[in-house]
């Protein structure tokens, strides 16, 4: 593993977000990752340093993450920013992390009490493309973190910027999909 994958792996901890292994160059965790899933820098040594992939814990992490995927050259991140035009509402600047497809994971921060669920298959409220991990009623989702490697390809920082609040229109949307 190289420095810039543990740098990457000590930025989401530093931005609050839940880490686990996941074995190397894989996308699916071993059973029980739920309780794995920590935010303590102190508990990570092994893991921030291993030649393992990475998880990020929605539920752990008070998190919700628009999974934006990339299919036949479709623009998901412009139909989002077309939606929030739409109704008037803007996209905030989050962390941000490009996946090895092309697509991005945009993290927000999951009001208390949020039970969002995750969804695939681009069946949600907020267009065609886009996927959502969230903390969910029990266990929550989870994404392979920045610092992965998978196919040979590294899933990249972005936009290191801080984990936005989600907003409203946003949660609106989904807690009606």
């Amino acid at each position: 593993m190289s420095a810039t994958d543990t740098e990457a792996r000590l930025r989401a901890v530093a931005r609050g977000l839940a880490l686990f292994p996941i074995p190397a160059g894989a996308r699916v965790p071993e059973p029980g990752w739920q309780h794995l899933a920590t935010l303590n820098p102190a508990e990570l040594p092994e893991l921030l340093s291993a030649a393992c992939n990475i998880g990020i814990g929605c539920r752990a992490s008070h998190a919700v993450v628009l999974d934006l995927d990339v299919h036949g050259g479709e623009d998901v991140l412009g139909t989002l920013a077309s939606l929030a035009d739409q109704l008037g509402e803007t996209l905030p600047g989050t962390f941000t992390v490009a996946t090895p497809s092309g697509g991005r994971h945009l993290y927000f921060r999951a009001p208390m009490g949020c039970t969002i669920g995750s969804v695939s298959g681009g069946r949600t409220a907020l267009g065609p493309g886009i996927d959502v991990r969230g903390p969910g009623r029990r266990s929550g989702g989870y994404l392979v973190g920045p610092g992965s490697i998978v196919g040979g390809l590294p899933y990249l920082i972005v936009q290191d910027a801080p984990v936005a609040p989600l907003p409203d229109w946003i949660a609106d949307r989904l807690a009606s999909s």
